[in-house]
């Protein structure tokens, strides 16, 4: 039976990411105008290639100073010559079942599937219109975009359009431009999964046949670049440099993340970090920027850009961390692919690389969910109150307690 993860996302008591380990280090936290470390440390800005490599460097020892906190606090460890020690102080060693109501208050907050429901009704068919091709393109496009799937990401980036449109001007109207986002994010997305089909050689996805196993390799490679050109073209139309920039930036770090993944680090301090930075490249960029992008179409200042930056960011690293426990405690029918699939492919993920620490590798994976959500509607709680705004914040309990 799967594991309920609402049972192991929050913990009694203290813990080395409540206790300061995480926030003291500036994890959740990036600065405005500046490209930002997946756990939120500065890797440059304007200022050349040599402050980038300043700063990266800062990263690097901040975030091995934290894997060391976390090891120390959280598990049994020997020192040499001496008894086997008990657990820190810090280690939270009960579970209680997870409310993420408990983050904010016990307000009940709207449903964001429902809320996104009227501006996404038809988003499945307009990108068929946009892919509208005679060949084996439209058939592979028709059988991917066939309107089963979640529409996470567009439904976010409607949500984070309204919200930000009625903090800037006080209008809940979604602007034609900014409903062509969650288009392109989607294609954008899909065009990754069916790429990573081809690399991971899976055989299922969303719980169907993948295109890789139907059509061959070569035709779905073929189609998720056409997929993506078309998002491409989509995106020029829009006419904003910034938008075609921010995009840009996502879709670049979605191939570093890829190749991240098909790599390691041989130093255990290191690979911590390196999993993260791989988790915002291949996930939460793409939903970072593209809530970005809808506030910049929506003449929101900077400051209201890097709110909506950064509510993407963390709960796009949330959503990436749930996954990777689903991919352990979940069943193959419930996720519509094989469990346990990046552990087959020698892929080190949360669960594992806490595990090998000794700790619980699960729970102190979904305990970070839980504090990267908590740091997501932070963010988003800084904008005007909205039904969009309150979705938003209801979205992270659903991130938390999905169990696919």
């Amino acid at each position: 039976m799967a594991l309920p993860l609402s049972r192991c996302c929050a913990w009694k008591g203290r813990s080395v990411f409540a206790s300061g380990a995480l926030s003291a280090c500036g994890m959740f936290n990036g600065r405005r105008g500046r490209q930002t470390h997946p756990a939120g440390f500065l890797l440059g800005g304007d200022s050349g290639a040599g402050t980038r490599s300043v700063c990266h460097g800062r990263a690097l020892v901040k975030e091995q100073h934290l894997y060391r906190k976390i090891y120390l606090n959280t598990t049994v460890y020997k020192k040499q010559n001496s008894l086997l020690r008990t657990p820190s102080r810090l280690m939270c060693t009960t579970r209680t079942k997870c409310c993420c109501n408990q983050m904010h208050s016990d307000k009940q907050y709207k449903d964001p599937y429902t809320l996104a429901q009227k501006d996404l009704k038809n988003l499945y068919d307009e990108i068929k219109q946009q892919l509208a091709v005679s060949s084996d393109l439209k058939e592979i496009c028709d059988y991917y975009f066939d309107g089963k799937g979640k529409a996470f990401r567009p439904m976010i980036v409607v949500l984070m359009a309204k919200a930000c449109n009625l903090h800037h001007s006080n209008s809940r109207e979604l602007l034609k431009s900014q409903h062509s986002v969650g288009m392109i994010v989607e294609m954008i997305h899909t065009a990754s999964l069916v790429h990573d089909d081809v690399i991971d050689g899976s055989d299922t996805r969303r719980g169907k046949i993948t295109v890789n196993k139907i059509w061959g390799e070569r035709k779905a490679i073929l189609a998720g670049d056409f997929v993506l050109s078309t998002a491409s073209v989509a995106l020029a139309r829009l006419g904003n440099n910034s938008v075609v920039s921010i995009f840009t930036q996502a879709i670049e770090d979605l191939v570093r993340g890829e190749f991240m993944q098909l790599g390691s680090k041989e130093n255990e301090n290191e690979r911590f970090v390196h999993y993260l930075e791989k988790t915002f490249k291949k996930t939460a960029s793409l939903i970072a920027n593209s809530c970005k992008a809808v506030s910049i179409l929506g003449n929101c200042g900077p400051d209201v850009q890097e709110i909506a930056y950064q509510y993407g960011r963390n709960i796009g690293i949330a959503f990436q961390l749930v996954d990777d426990v689903l991919d352990f405690t979940s069943s193959a029918n419930q996720l519509g692919k094989p469990t346990a699939a990046d552990l087959k492919l020698g892929l080190a993920t949360g669960p594992v690389l806490f595990a090998c620490q000794q700790s619980d590798g699960v729970q102190q994976t979904c305990y970070l969910a839980h504090q990267y959500c908590q740091e997501a509607i932070r963010q988003i709680s800084m904008l005007h109150s909205s039904p969009e705004r309150d979705a938003l914040i209801r979205l992270t309990e659903i991130v938390l307690t999905r169990n696919k």
